[in-house]
C-alpha cells in the first residue's frame, strides 16, 4: 500500500484527500492495489483493459471515463492519486461539480462538444453493457428506437462552426438530467462496482399473468427503468400488471374492480390514438373523491415519443383525481393527475373513451400527447409492490461515507484485502 503513501506531486491531490477519512484512503489504497496489481504493472498504475473490465464499461463511455479519472494524460496510466482525485469529484464534490464531471463523461468523443451522436454512444452503452438489456428479450423494445425516445427529451442549443452537429450547452444536459432522474443517477455512480447496487441500474420485475401475450404490453423494460428513476429503491421490486385494457375492455368500473384490492401505489399508462405513451404515478391508492387528493410522491411521465418525468411544483395540491358517479358537473367523472377540474394534466374520462391532457403548474408538465384532446387505445395498470425501506441511505446517494463506499469494501472483501487496514 505504498502508493498512498508516496509524495504527491498533484496539488489536487491534497485538497482531493481531505475528503477522505485515513481509513477511506487505505480502502481506496487497497482497491488501486489489487487492480493495479492485475493490470501487470509491478502495482505502479491502472491499465484500461483492467479499468473497463472492472467497471464493465467497454466502447467509448469506458475509455471516456478511463480519459477523465487519468486527467486526460493520455498516457494510459491511472495512478492511485488519479483514482483519489476522480473520487473526490465525482463522488463527493459538491452538485456542480458532479454534473459537471457528468457532463465531460457524455463528451465521449472529447471534442468539447456533446452531440445528439454522443448521447447516442452514452444510452446504448447503459441498455447494452450496464443494464444488460437485449434487443431480443422479453418485455424488451428495439434499442434504436428506444435510445431515439431518451434523446428526443434533449435540447441542443449550441451552434458552433467547430463541431459538425448541434450540440448541449452545460444548461441543457441539466435539464435533460432532470427530466430523466435515472439517467443521472446512473452517470453519477459509474466509479462504484457494478455487482454492488450502482444508483439508476434496478429495474422493476414486471409481473405479467401467463395468460397475456407480453407483446401487448405497454410497459417495457426500458419504460420501467425510466419510470422508476422517481422512486425509492424499495419501489424498485415488483410491479403487477393489474388491469390491461385489450384483456379487460375498456371499463372504468372493470379498471377499479381489479385494483380495489390493490393497497400501494400504482402506476397508470395510456396510449393514445396518436401513437403517444404517457400516464403517471399515483402515490394513493385509486378511490372515490369529490376533490383532489395525494401527495407530492405523484408524478406524470410520458414515455413516447419522448421520455421524460415531471415531478410536483410545489405550485398548488391538486395532485389525483378519482371521481366515480357524481351527477354535478362540476365533479368530471374518471382519473386523473394534477391542473384543475376539467383542465387536468392527465384525465381519462369514466367512460374510458376520450380525455384530455394539458400543460399544467402542479407538475410544470406540458401536453403529454399530440392534441390535447384525447381518445385513449390502450390503458394499463400496474400495481408497485413496496419492499422494507432501506435504513441509513437514500439510493446509494446520501448517508455517511462508509456507506457511499460500501461498495469498494464489497470488492476487497472479495479479493482478501477489506480487514488489511482494520
Amino acid at each position: 500500500m505504498g502508493n498512498a503513501q508516496s509524495p504527491p506531486t498533484d496539488p489536487r491531490f491534497l485538497s482531493s484527500s481531505r475528503a477522505f477519512t485515513q481509513k477511506e484512503l487505505q480502502h481506496l489504497s487497497s482497491l488501486f492495489d489489487s487492480l493495479a496489481t492485475q493490470s501487470q504493472t509491478n502495482a505502479k498504475y491502472i491499465s484500461p483493459s483492467v479499468f473497463q473490465t472492472y467497471f464493465k464499461l467497454h466502447g467509448p463511455v469506458g475509455e471516456r471515463l478511463f480519459d477523465l479519472v487519468t486527467q486526460e494524460r493520455k498516457d494510459q496510466r491511472l495512478t492511485f492519486e488519479d483514482l483519489v482525485v476522480a473520487k473526490a469529484t465525482y463522488e463527493k464534490g459538491t452538485k456542480d461539480e458532479i454534473e459537471e464531471f457528468m457532463f465531460r463523461l457524455v463528451d465521449v468523443s472529447g471534442d468539447n462538444f456533446v452531440g445528439r451522436s454522443d448521447l447516442e454512444s452514452v444510452m446504448i452503452a447503459i441498455f447494452n453493457d450496464i443494464l444488460c438489456i437485449n434487443d431480443s428479450e422479453v418485455g424488451s423494445s428495439s434499442h434504436k428506437d428506444i435510445v431515439n425516445i431518451f434523446l428526443n427529451a434533449a435540447n441542443f442549443s449550441v451552434h458552433d462552426e467547430k463541431c459538425t452537429e448541434e450540440a448541449m450547452s452545460f444548461d441543457d444536459f441539466r435539464s435533460w438530467c432532470a427530466h430523466l432522474p435515472t439517467v443521472r443517477k446512473l452517470l453519477g455512480g459509474l466509479l462504484l462496482p457494478p455487482d454492488s447496487g450502482r444508483p439508476g441500474t434496478q429495474i422493476p420485475n414486471l409481473l405479467i399473468p401467463k395468460d397475456i401475450d407480453t407483446n401487448i404490453v405497454l410497459l417495457k423494460k426500458e419504460y420501467a427503468w425510466h419510470i422508476g428513476g422517481a422512486l425509492s429503491q424499495h419501489e424498485l421490486e415488483d410491479w403487477k400488471l393489474l388491469y390491461h385494457s385489450f384483456v379487460n375492455g375498456l371499463s372504468f368500473n372493470t379498471f377499479l374492480g381489479n385494483i380495489s384490492n390493490h393497497e400501494g401505489p400504482t402506476v397508470l399508462i395510456i396510449k393514445d390514438k396518436d401513437g403517444y405513451i404517457y400516464g403517471g404515478y399515483g402515490s394513493q391508492k385509486w378511490e372515490r373523491h369529490a376533490e383532489f387528493y395525494g401527495d407530492m410522491k405523484c408524478y406524470l411521465f410520458q414515455l413516447n415519443p419522448k421520455a421524460s418525468i415531471f415531478r410536483p411544483t410545489g405550485a398548488n395540491n391538486n395532485l389525483q383525481w378519482c371521481a366515480v358517479n357524481f351527477s354535478s358537473e362540476e365533479i368530471p367523472n374518471g382519473i386523473g393527475f394534477g391542473g384543475r377540474v376539467n383542465h387536468l394534466g392527465l384525465f381519462i374520462s369514466a367512460n374510458f373513451d376520450q380525455g384530455h391532457t394539458f400543460s399544467c403548474s402542479t407538475f410544470g408538465s406540458p401536453c403529454l400527447s399530440k392534441t390535447s384532446r384525447i381518445i385513449p387505445e390502450v390503458i394499463e395498470c400496474w400495481g408497485v409492490t413496496q419492499g422494507a425501506p432501506v435504513q441509513g441511505k437514500n439510493d446509494g446517494v446520501k448517508g455517511t461515507v462508509l456507506e457511499r463506499f460500501k461498495e469498494d469494501r464489497h470488492m476487497l472483501n472479495m479479493v482478501g484485502l477489506a480487514n488489511s487496514s482494520e
